[in-house]
C-alpha cells in the first residue's frame, strides 16, 4: 500500500483513532499490505478485524500483532496493545481505503486500472493479461478470485506509487454490487466477457444477471474504453450502456480483435487472432478447451488497446499452461490416463464448455470419463440446469458419467431417462466413494474430467487422483 499517516487513513475510513495502551501517535505512517486474514499479515501490515459467517476477525487481533500488524481497524476496541480505528463497519472502511488509495495514486501516478466482469472467465483472462502486462510494468492483479466486497479492495491496496496497472476481477451475487466496486477501483478499461447462468438464482435470472454486468461499462467515462464480447448478445447490448469507446472481440465478423480457423486437441488451442488493422499472428494457446479463446482474445484486446505489439502479446499468452490452480489443470499421465480438475467453480456455461472440450480432445478409441457435482447459486434453475447438463453428457457420448453428491442426483437421473443405462451413469453420495470405484475401475487411455462448483469440494477428488496416476 502507498504510505499513509494514521490520522489520514482515519479519515478515509470514517473512524476514530485508539492508541489501545501502544505509543502510536495519528501522525505515524503505515504502508504495510492491508489483510483480512491474519494468517496473511507481515510485518508493518495493517489487519482488517472483519466479522464472519463462522467467526469473527476481532478475535485474531492479537494474532494478527504477532506476525507484525502495525494497525487495525476494527468495529470495537480491542483488548490488543496495537493502534487501532474504530469503524462502524470494516468491510465499509476496507473499501473506503481502497477508493482513497486508488484515487492518491491515480492523481499523482499513472495508474490504469482494468476491469473485469461476466459469468465465466474473469479469473482465466485476469492471469493472461497479468503474463503480457506484467514484465513491462509493475502490475497488480489479484489473488486466486478475489473479486467480491472483501477481495477486491484488498487487491486495490496492493497498489504503489509505481503501479503502472492495476487489472482488478469484479464479481457480483446481486444489482449495485459491481457498481459499488467499480466506484472504489474508477476503471479506465471494462471488459465484458459473458452474461451466463452463474448466480442466476441470487440475481433472480439471466436478465437481471445482464443488468448486474452491465454496471461496469455504465462506470466509464467518455474517455474509457469498454472491451465487449461480440459474440454474446447480452454483452453486445451493453455498448449502448457507456459513452466509452467500443472495443469489440469475438468470433463474429465484425469483431476487431477476432479468432479464426479454432482447433481443439489434447494439448491446447491453435487459432489465428486477427485484429481490426489487418494485422494477424496464429497463437498456439496450451490452456486446455476452446472456451478459453474467448478469454484469450479479450486479453489481447486490453493489451493492444495499451500499446503491447500484437505478437509480445501472442508469445506471453503462450507461456501460460493453465487457467488456474483447478481450472482445465492437466494432471496424471500414468498408464496414458488424464485427469482435467475443473472443479474450483461450475455454472451451466462453464460445465457445458468442459464437457464439449472432453468429448473433442478424446480420441475415439479412448474412453472419456465426466466426474460430475452440483452447481450451485442455480436457485428455482438448479433442476432445468442439470437436468440439461445430464442429457449433453450422453449425447456427447460420453463413456462414463460418475455423479457425486445429493445436489446433483438429479443430473444422474436424467442422463439415465435419456438413455444412459448398464452403468454408464453411476452416481455416488460422497467423493470418497467415487474416489474408491475410479481407482478400481479407471483404464489405460482414460480422459477423466472433474467438474463441479467450489462448494461441493470435488478439486480435492481431482487432486487425489491426479496425484493417483502421476
Amino acid at each position: 500500500m502507498i504510505t499513509l499517516t494514521i490520522a489520514e487513513i482515519a479519515q478515509a475510513v470514517s473512524g476514530r483513532f485508539d492508541p489501545a495502551g501502544s505509543p502510536a501517535t495519528e501522525s505515524d505512517v503505515v504502508s504495510g499490505y492491508v489483510e483480512t486474514d491474519s494468517r496473511e499479515i507481515v510485518d508493518g501490515g495493517i489487519f482488517v478485524a472483519k466479522p464472519g459467517e463462522a467467526t469473527d476477525g476481532h478475535r485474531f487481533v492479537s494474532a494478527a500483532v504477532d506476525r507484525g500488524a502495525a494497525l487495525a481497524i476494527v468495529e470495537h476496541t480491542v483488548d490488543t496493545v496495537v493502534p487501532q480505528i474504530i469503524v462502524d463497519d470494516a468491510v465499509t472502511a476496507l473499501g473506503a481505503l481502497a477508493g482513497e488509495v486508488i484515487r492518491r495514486v491515480k492523481a499523482s501516478g499513472d495508474l490504469t486500472v482494468i476491469g473485469i466482469t461476466g459469468s465465466n472467465g474473469k479469473t482465466t483472462t485476469k492471469n493472461l493479461l497479468n503474463a503480457i502486462l506484467a514484465p513491462d510494468a509493475e502490475t497488480v492483479a489479484p489473488k486466486n478470485s478475489f473479486n467480491n466486497t472483501v477481495g477486491a479492495p484488498t487487491t486495490m491496496l496492493r497498489v504503489t506509487p509505481s503501479t503502472r496497472y492495476l487489472i482488478s476481477e469484479l464479481g457480483a451475487s446481486g444489482i449495485g454490487h459491481i457498481a459499488r466496486l467499480a466506484a472504489l477501483a474508477t476503471p479506465d478499461i471494462a471488459i465484458e466477457l459473458k452474461v451466463g447462468m452463474a448466480h442466476a438464482g441470487g440475481f433472480g435470472g439471466i436478465e437481471a444477471t445482464a443488468r448486474a454486468k452491465t454496471e461496469l461499462v455504465e462506470s466509464l467515462s467518455e474517455d474509457g474504453i469498454a472491451i465487449l464480447n461480440r459474440d454474446d448478445h447480452r454483452v453486445a447490448a451493453m455498448a449502448s450502456a457507456t459513452s466509452a469507446r467500443v472495443v469489440w472481440f469475438g468470433e463474429h465478423a465484425d469483431a476487431d480483435v477476432r479468432a479464426s480457423d479454432i482447433a481443439v486437441s489434447a494439448r491446447g488451442t491453435t487459432f489465428t487472432v486477427l485484429l481490426a488493422d489487418g494485422q494477424s499472428a496464429t497463437v498456439n494457446f496450451r490452456v486446455l478447451g476452446e472456451h478459453h479463446v474467448m478469454n484469450a482474445l479479450a486479453a489481447i484486446a486490453a493489451a493492444t488497446e495499451l500499446g503491447v505489439p500484437l505478437d509480445t502479446a501472442v508469445a506471453r499468452i503462450e507461456s501460460v499452461t493453465r487457467a488456474e490452480r483447478w481450472r482445465m489443470e492437466v494432471m496424471g499421465g500414468r498408464d496414458g490416463i488424464t485427469i482435467i480438475n475443473d472443479a474450483y467453480n461450475a455454472s451451466p456455461d462453464s460445465m457445458a464448455a468442459a464437457l464439449k472440450t472432453l468429448a473433442l480432445i478424446t480420441e475415439p478409441e479412448q474412453r472419456t470419463v465426466a466426474v460430475l457435482g452440483a452447481m450451485s447459486e442455480l436457485g428455482e434453475y438448479a433442476g432445468d440446469e442439470h437436468d440439461r447438463i445430464g442429457l449433453m453428457a450422453v449425447r456427447l457420448g460420453i463413456s462414463q458419467l460418475v455423479v457425486v453428491g445429493p445436489e446433483a442426483r438429479r443430473l444422474h437421473i436424467s442422463a439415465i431417462n435419456e438413455g444412459s443405462w448398464a452403468g454408464e451413469s453411476i452416481y455416488f453420495e460422497t467423493a470418497d466413494e467415487a474416489y474408491d470405484y475410479l481407482h478400481a475401475n479407471l483404464r489405460s487411455g482414460d480422459t477423466v474430467l472433474v467438474k463441479s462448483s467450489n462448494s461441493v469440494g470435488l478439486r480435492f477428488l481431482g487432486d487425489r487422483l491426479g496425484e493417483l496416476f502421476s
